[in-house]
């Protein structure tokens, strides 16, 4: 089983108008101080020992917001803090097209990236500034040829959709031009407007208008065909690549397997707990400083729990549940625990079996969401 590591860098140049994760402007924030937490954090999670980490994914807020010092500064936290990582692990940043110069990419590889996540969201220039986002159409192409330059062999662009305003022609666009970029990797997720964004208040003030339902399956559409054509595997519900090209740290999610989290708002699943830690970044700090392990919440997951999660994310997978797999980890059959709920989603359709997996039909993927939920024991 691999094993990997989500580091959470709640710092961002520009707080953007969808974006409800935990996250605040840079300016005068104690960055050093909250370099140092991420390392003293880590030694006590890890009981200072050292675990070599098959993926290590470093998310924000906007890691690139830090300097190249600090970036520096926070690869060798990690490893004082016990993380170790080599050439055979999948080590991923998230950048901002404009927000990352020569320097810092050239500090990113010294300390091992070997996979940088674009947060692209769209290629028309009035969306762009609609989400709240600095950086210009030729902002991305330009961090691509550059992180091409360097020796970044696996870059990947986020898209999203069904933004307010956007035509299925505009998406149609973007998504070809994305593909003319060649990304190795391809993430695509339909707008949901969250609590606490500035789309939100818009929402809730009537000067925004979401787009239907139908419009937004629509867009879906045309993303699984357009990158089909284009040789993009879909490998999960909203996410495509080259072959050999999957997200490894992703896979541990949807896979249901343990992973470590560090830092403010991040979450961690080790020993059949989920944790939470403390999102304000001073509270963080002050837990740390006292020797605690900074959560606000941990929670056991029950066995009954662990089965929902089993399906629910693997389902999201092309490669769907593995019937011997599930009998493996839970000592129990698949179809005694779910058989009635299988035979009625078969026949409706929505899933179908093939090798020993269960996966979702075509259908099924558009109505992802319920069939997810009918493996809720309480639903």
């Amino acid at each position: 089983m691999k094993k990997g590591a989500y580091i959470h860098i709640p710092f961002c140049n520009q707080i953007c108008h969808y974006c409800d994760f935990n996250k605040v402007l840079i300016k005068n924030q104690p960055v050093d101080d909250y370099l140092e937490a991420l390392q003293a954090e880590g030694e006590k999670r890890l009981d200072e020992t050292v675990q070599y980490m098959d993926t290590l994914y470093i998310g924000g807020g906007t890691p690139t917001s830090l300097s190249t010092r600090q970036l520096q500064t926070l690869f060798s936290n990690l490893k004082r803090a016990g993380l170790s990582w080599d050439e055979g692990s999948e080590v991923t940043v998230e950048v901002n097209p404009d927000g990352i110069d020569d320097a810092q990419l050239h500090a990113l590889k010294d300390a091992g990236v070997n996979r940088i996540s674009i947060g692209v969201q769209t290629f028309d220039p009035e969306l762009l500034e609609t989400l709240g986002r600095t950086h210009s159409v030729e902002d991305v192409s330009k961090t691509i040829a550059r992180a091409r330059e360097l020796g970044f062999d696996n870059v990947s662009i986020d898209l999203m959709f069904a933004l307010p305003g956007q035509t299925l022609h505009q998406w149609q666009t973007t998504i070809e031009k994305a593909v003319s970029l060649e990304p190795d990797h391809i993430s695509a997720y339909g707008l949901k407007i969250e609590a606490k964004t500035q789309f939100y208040n818009w929402l809730q003030a009537g000067q925004l208008t979401p787009l239907s339902e139908d419009e937004e399956a629509d867009m879906y559409d045309v993303l699984l065909s357009t990158l089909e054509h284009y040789g993009y595997e879909q490998y999960e519900i909203s996410n495509f690549a080259t072959r050999g090209k999957e997200s490894a740290h992703n896979l541990i999610y949807w896979r249901n397997q343990p992973y470590l989290g560090l830092g403010a708002g991040a979450h961690g699943y080790q020993n059949s707990e989920r944790y939470g830690n403390i999102l304000p970044i001073p509270h963080y700090l002050k837990s740390v400083r006292k020797g605690e392990c900074p959560e606000r919440t941990r929670q056991p997951v029950s066995l009954k729990e662990q089965m929902e999660e089993e399906m629910f994310l693997g389902l999201r997978l092309k490669e769907g549940v593995h019937v011997h797999r599930f009998k493996e980890k839970f000592d129990t059959s698949f179809y005694d625990v779910y058989g009635n709920v299988y035979d009625e989603l078969l026949d409706e359709g929505l899933l179908r079996e093939e090798d020993g997996r269960i996966r979702l039909t075509e259908k099924g993927k558009y109505l992802g969401n319920n069939v997810f939920a009918s493996f809720l024991f309480d639903s």
